[in-house]
């Protein structure tokens, strides 16, 4: 059975494809300006959550400033594009994350290569997704939410971040693996589809675990699973998929920086330097640890390994569920 999760991503994307790069040469003394980090995402996700708290610190080290330009669309297609065909000097880079890089272009069409365009220079961090409930709603486990789909098909919605996102695959992946029918609802990043999950305007949502846990500790959500094969350290109240009920239940995301492909390799291995020493900073990963993020730092070599293993992933992922754009 084919899930059809929507039509094919906006052609708006498509135009940024014919835009060719600009050659650039290394610079000794570079950043002599801002630099641009992308978040192909509205404010308020986990994306713009953790490239913000990227950018403020990358500012102090490399003593120039990075600014955080928030570019959504496409389920971060648009953003990635962007980035893609930007010059390869260093001075734009993009917050991508395994929506972008791993996902959409498994699931569907994008004007872009996700590994030949792009030039790793560090993960930031992975996080596990996270099933959550309007406190309102009389489910307090998995096994209820399940139950109510099978009593009512179609009847329950979910919200997601995006469409073609992890949130996203994450309620596709339950849907296939547990034989439930949930009405999708996507939205324009975290923070809308948080306001409306509290407001009761959708019944379930999956989200990032870093944007949605002030939520979770304040009591405005109810956490039901996430979706990693572990439990969270910070969180480790909140089941496992697995053990909720859907044995072989796994979703991880991830979220890193990336530059243009061809960016000078002095330019990439001072940014990934920078970078990984910020990750190695306690009171960084302290922070990260608290929004339920695990800090990452491997090498640009590792994270280019990453990002082909991760897109093999879901496309069979794709294939063995039928899911597509």
């Amino acid at each position: 059975m084919v899930y059809r999760i929507g039509k094919a991503l906006s052609w708006s994307v498509a135009a940024l494809s014919l835009c060719a790069p600009i050659p650039a040469s290394a610079d000794a003394n570079w950043p002599e300006r801002a630099v641009k980090l992308i978040v192909p995402y509205p404010p308020g996700g986990t994306a713009d959550v953790l490239g913000r708290l990227m950018a403020e610190r990358l500012t102090e080290t490399l003593e120039q400033s990075v600014i955080v330009e928030n570019r959504p669309g496409a389920g971060g297609a648009i953003g990635a594009a962007a980035v893609a065909r930007a010059a390869p000097d260093g001075y734009t880079l993009l917050m991508a994350t395994i929506a972008s890089h791993s996902i959409i272009p498994a699931i569907g069409t994008v004007p872009y290569d996700p590994i030949a365009d792009f030039q790793p220079v560090v993960n930031v961090a992975d996080t596990p997704n996270v099933l959550l409930v309007n406190v309102d709603t009389p489910y307090k486990s998995l096994a209820d939410i399940l139950a109510a789909a099978r009593e009512k098909p179609g009847a329950i919605t979910f919200g997601s971040t995006s469409l073609g996102g992890s949130p996203h695959m994450s309620g596709e992946l339950l849907k296939a693996m547990a034989g439930v029918d949930l009405l999708h609802v996507p939205y324009k990043g975290g923070g809308p589809m948080l306001t409306d999950l509290i407001g009761g305007q959708v019944q379930l949502g999956f989200d990032n675990l870093p944007s949605s846990m002030p939520h979770i500790r304040s009591g405005k959500v109810r956490p039901i699973a996430v979706t990693t094969p572990e439990r969270w350290p910070d969180a480790p109240e909140i089941p496992t998929m697995a053990e909720a009920g859907v044995p072989g239940y796994e979703v991880a995301a991830w979220f890193g920086i990336l530059a243009p492909g061809g960016t000078p390799k002095p330019v990439v291995e001072l940014l990934h330097r920078s970078a990984a020493e910020i990750l190695k900073d306690p009171a960084f990963e302290k922070r990260l640890l608290e929004l339920g993020a695990k800090p990452s730092g491997i090498t640009p070599e590792q994270f280019s390994a990453m990002l082909e293993r991760e897109l093999a992933k879901w496309r069979e992922v794709a294939a063995k569920n039928g899911l597509k754009l």
